[in-house]
C-alpha cells in the first residue's frame, strides 16, 4: 500500500477521543467515528496494511515466541549489534542495563531508530532506545519475524487508555503529540469514513538526514546534537 502524504486531524482527534472500551476489563480495540465502528485489533491493521506476515491460528510470530521465552533476548549480543565497537547499554545503580544512547549507535541502528520512532513505536524524542524497543530493533536487524500489526494494534490501544499529560502553563491542553495520524486517516476512510486530509506529515528519510543525525558520534562530545535533533521524519 501506499501511504497517505496527509492526514485529517479532526478524524483521528475523533479516533482517539472515542477508543475507550465499552465494557470494563474488556480489551474492546475499536473506536467510534462519524457513526462508524473502526477496529485496530491486529487483524483489521494486518488486512489495511495487506497482511505483510501471515500466521496460522495461534501461531506468534518469532519476535513474539523469543520475548515470552524464560531466557529471553541476549542483552549483550544486543549491544554488540546496535553500538559502535566500544559502546553498550547505559546501566541503572542496580547493575541492569537499561537504554541504549543514539550516541552509542551505529548509523544502520540510527536509521532503523528513525522508522521505528516514527512508525512503529512513537516516540516524543529520539534520544535512545529503551531495553524493550533495542529487543525489538535486535529483531529486525536478525530478521526475525515481527507481526508489525499486532505491535501497532497493542501500541494504539496503550496510548489511547493513558491520561494525557498536561501543559504547564495551560492545565487544559495537553502536550502529548497523537500517533500514528496516517494510518488512522487511512483506516477510518477504508471503512467508509469521509476524510479530508489536510496536514502534511514529515517527509520522508533522506541522505542528507542521515549523514546529519544518523553518523556515529562519541558519546560524550556530541550528545547536544542528539538532543536538539528534529522530530524524526517517516
Amino acid at each position: 500500500m501506499t501511504p497517505m502524504a496527509k492526514f485529517d486531524p479532526e478524524i483521528v482527534l475523533e479516533f482517539y477521543a472515542n477508543a475507550w472500551p465499552t465494557e470494563e476489563g474488556v480489551q474492546d480495540m475499536r473506536s467510534w467515528v462519524r457513526g462508524q465502528w473502526i477496529p485496530f485489533d491486529a487483524d483489521a491493521l494486518s488486512q489495511f496494511l495487506g497482511d505483510p506476515l501471515v500466521l496460522e491460528e495461534g501461531q506468534q510470530c518469532e519476535f513474539s515466541q523469543r520475548r515470552n521465552r524464560a531466557d529471553g533476548f541476549d542483552e549483550e549480543a544486543i549491544a554488540q549489534l546496535l553500538c559502535t565497537p566500544g559502546q553498550d547499554f547505559a546501566w541503572t545503580a542496580a547493575g541492569r542495563r537499561m537504554r541504549i544512547m543514539c550516541t552509542s549507535m551505529t548509523t544502520l541502528t540510527q536509521m532503523w531508530m528513525t522508522l521505528l520512532l516514527s512508525n512503529v513505536l512513537p516516540s516524543d524524542h529520539n534520544s535512545d532506545l529503551p531495553l524493550p524497543k533495542c529487543q525489538l530493533m535486535y529483531a529486525i536487524l536478525t530478521r526475525m519475524s515481527v507481526h508489525v500489526a499486532q505491535v501497532i494494534a497493542d501500541t494504539i490501544y496503550l496510548f489511547a487508555g493513558m491520561p494525557p499529560p498536561r501543559h504547564h502553563l495551560d492545565p487544559d491542553k495537553s502536550n502529548r503529540a497523537l500517533r500514528f495520524l496516517v494510518l488512522i486517516t487511512g483506516l477510518c476512510q477504508s471503512f467508509g469514513v469521509p476524510v479530508t486530509p489536510s496536514k502534511v506529515i514529515r517527509p520522508p528519510i533522506t541522505r542528507a538526514f542521515i549523514e546529519k543525525y544518523c553518523t556515529p558520534r562519541q558519546a560524550q562530545g556530541d550528545a547536544h546534537q542528539a538532543a536538539n535533533a528534529p522530530p524524526p521524519p517517516r
